[in-house]
């Protein structure tokens, strides 16, 4: 039992890390919506919120069914 709650709190602990570390890096890649510094066109807006979305999405399929991966990488 003493093994399970080991995995159980180091689980909560890298949840925790990770999910506000992606919190963070999610709200630097809003801060690219100030027009006055850079110049876009709605496309690649909406390929980096697509993108954004998938993440979530094989996130959530992973939880769902564990062994499966998910796409790693961004490119506009």
């Amino acid at each position: 039992m003493e093994k399970n709650t080991a995995k159980r709190t180091k689980f909560r602990e890298l949840a925790e890390s990770r999910t506000n570390k992606a919190i963070e890096a999610i709200a630097r890649i809003g801060n690219l919506s100030n027009r006055q510094v850079y110049d876009f066109d709605e496309a690649e807006v909406r390929k980096v919120v697509k993108a954004l979305r998938d993440a979530v999405s094989s996130v959530e399929a992973r939880f769902e069914a564990p062994k499966s991966r998910g796409e790693r990488s961004f490119k506009l």
